[in-house]
């Protein structure tokens, strides 16, 4: 995938953290993705720090947004 096909190039941690905050919130995301950053007591801010610290975690947020994209872009073709 090149760059200009990649949603994820030029896109933060912070901002697909809190695009997902504000689409599911914590409940919806801690059981799409079982970590407990969005469990016990979340944050945008506690979460990116786990996330930042975590490959594996942070790598399945990555690939939840890429199916989200995926999907959004496709409830959005005519």
């Amino acid at each position: 995938m090149n760059n200009n096909t990649n949603p994820l190039h030029g896109k933060t941690l912070e901002a697909i953290l809190t695009e997902f905050v504000e689409f599911y919130g914590f409940l919806e995301l801690s059981q799409m993705i079982d970590i407990n950053c969005f469990k016990t007591d979340p944050s945008i801010k506690s979460s990116l720090t786990f996330l930042r610290r975590t490959p594996w975690a942070r790598t399945k947020v990555e690939n939840l947004y890429l199916s989200y994209f995926r999907e959004k872009s496709s409830s959005n073709s005519p």
